[in-house]
């Protein structure tokens, strides 16, 4: 089975070519990626723990699902489709926010990507893939930014990125 292929872009978000995930990562190349937050009626983030045979960021809490679009994919359709291929569910989509941020990890990966976040509405349980995610939870999105004061080291990299820099954003436009 060929290497999963993430999409390379420039600041700008313009597709400037393919390469194989894993050389992206160890090369830190800026490619292209979307972050998914479920919220339900009463304002609480659906988050996910990491299975724990991922190859970067085991274990940690993260939002709802993230992943890289394919080739000729459009945003919304890559978060619909990893949504399901994660939590067992599907749900509409928004796009919100946009940004780029760069993350090295002890195993000599980085994250450099320019992620899209994935706003989305749901009120039931997932269906977890056990090859993708450990556990899940609802959490209010108030105690999400106080607990990643308290315990950092529980969540994932961009997960931080996006509540330190977009927190108000989310928050409002989760409503």
């Amino acid at each position: 089975m060929e290497e999963e292929k993430v999409i390379l872009v420039n600041e700008q978000d313009q597709q400037i070519g393919l390469m194989p995930k894993m050389e992206a990562h160890e090369k830190a190349l800026l490619h292209r990626a979307f972050s998914v937050f479920v919220f339900n009626d009463e304002n609480e983030l659906m988050l996910q723990q990491r299975a724990l045979n991922k190859y970067h960021s085991p274990g940690l809490w993260t939002n709802t699902c993230c992943s890289h679009q394919r080739d000729g994919e459009s945003n919304i359709e890559a978060g619909k489709r990893r949504l399901h291929e994660e939590m067992g569910f599907v749900v509409d989509l928004k796009e919100s926010i946009s940004f780029i941020y760069k993350a090295p990890f002890d195993n000599g990966l980085t994250e450099h990507e320019y992620d899209h976040v994935l706003l989305g509405q749901y009120n039931g349980e997932p269906k977890l893939n056990p090859d993708e995610v450990a556990s899940w939870k609802w959490m209010p999105i108030e105690a999400v930014k106080a607990d990643i004061a308290v315990h950092p080291k529980m969540y994932t990299e961009w997960f931080k990125v996006i509540f330190d820099k977009f927190y108000e954003h989310i928050n409002i436009t989760s409503k």
